[in-house]
C-alpha cells in the first residue's frame, strides 16, 4: 500500500471508529516513516532511532483521541514526533537544534513534500487565482516581490496585496473560521 496522507488519514480515522485491523495498518505504515523521519536527524544512532519510534507509535496509539478528525494527520503525527525527538535530546544531553526545526521539517522529503504539497495546493486551489500565484511564486517558489510581479505583469504592490490577503485566507481557513 503506499503511503499518502489520504491514506494514513483514512487508517486513523477508521481506527478511531472501532476498525482494530485498520489501527494495526496504520501502525505499521508508521513505522518505515518514523525511521526516516528520525535517521534524518539522528545520524549514526540507530539504538535510538528504534526507541524513538516505538516511544511515537505507542503515543500515537494512546493519544488518537487527540487527533482531530478535520486536520492533517501527518501534521498531527510529525508533532508528536518532533516532541519525541526533543524529549529525547534532553534525556541524553545533547544539544536540540530548535532553532530553524519548522525549516528543517519542512524540508525534508516527506513531511514537506508529497503529504504537505497535497495539502498546500488544496488550501491555495480555494483561493482567488492571482492570490494562489503570488503565494506559490513568494512564498514556495521563492521569488521576489518584484519576480513576480514582472512574470504575472502586475504591479509589486498588487504582489504585495494578493499574498497579504491571500495568507490571511489561509490562516481564517485553517484555524476554522473559513468553513
Amino acid at each position: 500500500m503506499r503511503t499518502n496522507e489520504s491514506v494514513i488519514r483514512g487508517l486513523m480515522i477508521d481506527g478511531l471508529d472501532g476498525d482494530a485491523a485498520a489501527h494495526a495498518a496504520l501502525l505499521r505504515l508508521l513505522v518505515p516513516l518514523l525511521r526516516g523521519f528520525y535517521r534524518r536527524r539522528m545520524r549514526g544512532a540507530d539504538d535510538d532511532v528504534e526507541d524513538l519510534v516505538q516511544e511515537t507509535l505507542i503515543a500515537v496509539h494512546t493519544r488518537r483521541a487527540t487527533y482531530d478528525r478535520d486536520r492533517a494527520f501527518s501534521a498531527w503525527l510529525f508533532a508528536i514526533a518532533r516532541y519525541k525527538m526533543i524529549d529525547h535530546f534532553r534525556r541524553v544531553a545533547r544539544l536540540c537544534p530548535l532553532e530553524g526545526l519548522e525549516d528543517i521539517l519542512v524540508a525534508d522529503d516527506f513531511e514537506g513534500g508529497a503529504l504537505a504539497r497535497v495539502d498546500i495546493d488544496r488550501l491555495l486551489d480555494d483561493l482567488p487565482s492571482k492570490q494562489a500565484r503570488m503565494i506559490r511564486a513568494t512564498r514556495i517558489e521563492g521569488a521576489s516581490i518584484a519576480e513576480a510581479a514582472h512574470a504575472d505583469g502586475i504591479g509589486e504592490s498588487d504582489v504585495k496585496v494578493s499574498v497579504h490577503r491571500g495568507l490571511k485566507a489561509l490562516i481564517e481557513r485553517v484555524q476554522g473560521g473559513g468553513r
